[in-house]
This record gives structure tokens, sequence and C-alpha cells, in this order.
């Protein structure tokens, strides 16, 4: 077993090794970024002005599976290379990758409307990039350390909100402008850039690629980890409240009357700018109060976001313009909170096999999470939005307290 090591974050990570790593990380994430915020973000409205039905749509969110059930194959890609010559992690990334930018050129040939063909498409992209996400995570744990942690996943974080850019918010701008097919096109050229960066990568050497059966990376080993359950409890408690009020916040914005274009502004280009502020700052706390610190901090200020949404439903603090601050402010805290959670999940992850720890810890969290989001709608409809804003107040502060226990006994016996 791989203890934790204990939080070293005092050092600023300068040398020219460190900033190689953290632009390879960078475009990385950003090449996984751009196809999922297409497919997720732009393509539904994309289908329904071009006049596909809302049950058509609806469908597209089962294409969140591959990201949910990715710990299934995580294992496989930490044992084998897909393409061995080009080492371990790099050839899982340079294949997927490629495939993912071909898939998405595809779209370009298939009409809008037709939903059945696009779901085919789309579903198989996700699956490809699932995997290159599991091959990217295990690269960056097994190079990040205590001292470019903290750093490392701030890029992470920064990568996916400029892949809500390019991939969300550009794609739909110029579809408006350009049209369907060469917006497509553009899209799959830019999904292909970070492909360059594979060239620094290196051929992960020291890693065994033919490991005995029984140090095989696989599920049952990490869950035979002495700390593996309270670990799992934490991924499973520390954002379990947040599905709910993501699920429903953008209908309530509209059903406070906040103009529809105003709202895609704000959940592109200003929540985009706001995502990369948040991971630089939640970067230096990191370094400066240390891991375990900045969880509870974000915590705390997630809860006062969540009761600023109760308090704004219920008609106390009333007003447009304070459930945007809301949503601007929690899309915020979010990223920051991926920042830190990801470092923990890092931190976590055995150097054995990275992919599948850090993979099994990430699905639990997005599980939790789609069962508030999946459910929102339906506590909405029944009791209301403020009841629902204040259940998710309250359960994000008896998260948060949990999460200080978990926390406390996993900081413990790392000692």
């Amino acid at each position: 077993m791989t203890t934790i090591p204990a939080e070293n974050l005092d050092a600023l990570p300068t040398r020219a090794s460190d900033k190689k790593l953290f632009s390879i990380l960078g475009a990385l994430y950003l090449g996984q970024g751009i196809p999922n915020y297409l497919l997720l973000v732009a393509l539904p409205p994309i289908m329904r002005e071009s006049g596909a039905s809302r049950t058509a749509i609806g469908l597209f969110s089962l294409l969140m599976l591959p990201l949910v059930l990715k710990f299934v194959v995580a294992p496989y890609v930490d044992r084998w290379a897909l393409w061995p010559k080009l080492g371990h992690r790099r050839g899982w990334i340079v294949p997927t990758q490629l495939l993912v930018a071909a898939g998405i050129a595809s779209l370009a040939f298939v009409d809008p409307q037709q939903a059945g063909i696009l779901f085919a498409i789309c579903f198989t992209i996700t699956l490809l990039s699932s995997v290159q996400d599991i091959a990217t995570d295990g690269y960056a744990v097994r190079h990040l350390t205590d001292a470019t942690r903290s750093f490392g996943n701030a890029v992470q974080a920064g990568a996916v909100a400029l892949g809500v850019l390019i991939g969300g918010t550009a794609a739909l701008v110029l579809f408006h402008n350009i049209g369907w097919q060469p917006t497509i096109l553009l899209i799959a050229a830019l999904a292909l850039l970070p492909m360059i960066a594979t060239v620094w990568m290196g051929q992960d050497t020291s890693e065994p690629l033919a490991a005995e059966k029984r140090d095989r990376p696989s599920l049952v080993r990490f869950f035979r980890r002495p700390d593996a359950w309270i670990i799992m409890g934490f991924a499973l408690t520390y954002r379990a409240s947040e599905g709910l009020v993501r699920g429903m916040e953008g209908t309530y914005l509209v059903d406070i009357s906040v103009p529809v274009d105003w709202i895609g502004y704000l959940s592109g280009g200003a929540a985009a700018t706001a995502g990369l502020l948040g991971v630089g700052i939640v970067a230096v706390i990191i370094r400066k109060a240390g891991l375990t610190t900045t969880l509870i901090l974000l915590a705390g200020l997630r809860s006062l976001c969540f009761l600023a949404f109760t308090l704004n439903a219920l008609g106390i603090w009333p007003g447009i313009a304070v459930a945007m601050s809301a949503s601007a402010f929690q899309t915020m805290i979010r990223y920051m909170e991926l920042v830190a959670i990801y470092s923990f999940f890092m931190r976590s992850s055995s150097k054995d096999q990275p992919g599948t720890d850090f993979t099994i810890l990430t699905c639990a969290e997005l599980v939790i999470y789609l069962v508030g989001a999946s459910s929102a709608g339906f506590f909405a409809d029944k009791a209301g939005y403020a009841a629902l804003f204040g259940t998710a107040t309250i359960l994000s502060i008896l998260g948060a307290g949990l999460s200080i226990w978990m926390l406390r006994i996993i900081n413990a016996r790392a000692r």
C-alpha cells in the first residue's frame, strides 16, 4: 500500500521541468475539455434550434454514462499501453485523441436533427475521451509532487474552464455566424492542437507494463487499502449537496425573468473567467494554508452561496442581481473546489495504479453529483425552489462537518 504523504506545499514550483509539466497537463486537459463541452453544452441548443425534439435532446444526458463508469476500464489502462512504442500513458492518449478529433469532424456531415446518428457518434467520442482522461490522470498523479500538485490541479481546472469557452460558448457563437459544418470542423481542428504537447511527454519507461498478477492494477486492490473507505466517504459527501443547486440553477434564473442571453454569457464567458481567476487564487491558498484548511474554507463559502439562493427564493434577499451574483460566485467556488478535491484525490492515489485510484474517486464524486442533479427538478416541482436550496444549504453544512472529521482521520493515519 502507498501511504498518503504529508502536506508539503511550501515550495513554489519554478523549475523549467515543472513549467514543462504544467504546459503538458494544460494541453492534455484542454484536449479532453473541448469535445466534452461541445457535446454537453453546445450541442443541445444547436439541435433544438435545428428542429430536434426535446425528448431526443433529453436522451443526450446519457452521454454522461462513460464518465461515470470509466472506473471499470481504468485498471486496464494502468496495466497496458494501447500503442507501446509511444510509452504507457502516451500510448493511450495519442490514439484516443486522434479518434476523438476524427469523431468530431464526422459530426459535420450529419444534420443536427438526426438525433440517432448524432448520439451514436457522440457516445463513441465520450467513450474515447473517457479513456484519454484516465491516461492523463494517471500521468498527472505519477509526475506531480507535493510541491507541484496544487498548481498542477489549478492548471487542470483552468484548462477545463478554457474548454467551456472553446467547446461551449465559442461553438455556439460560431454556429450562429458561420453555420454547422464549418463550426464543427473548426472545433475538431482545435481539439487536435493539444496533441502537440505529447511530443514532450516522454515514454514513461520507468512505469512497468507487465506486473505480476497479484500486483496488477485493479478495483479490488484499491478497496483493500486500510484507508480506502474513509477516502471514498469523503468523495461521496464533500460535494453531495451541489447537484441539487446546479441541477436547477439555470431553470431558476429563467423563472425569475433573467434573460436567456444573460444566462448564456453568465454560464459561458463570465463563468469561465471566474473559474480561471478562482483556480489561481486557490492554488496560492493551498500553498499558504494547506490542503485541509482550503477544503474546509471552500465548503463554508459554498454553503454561504447556497444560503444566498435560499434567501433569494424566499424573497428575503430579492433581485435578479443577487441571483446572478450567487450563480457567478458559485461557479468560481466550484472551480476552486475542483483544484482542492483533485489535489486530495491525487495525493490519495497509489503510484502503482494512479489512473485506477484517481478514477474511482472522481467517478464516486460524479455519481453523487448526478443523483442530486437528476432529482433536483422533482424536488423543486414538489416543494419549491426555496425548499430545494434550503435543503442543499443544510446538506452542504453537514457535508462540511463530516469532511472535517474524515480529513482529521486521514491526516492522522498518514503521519
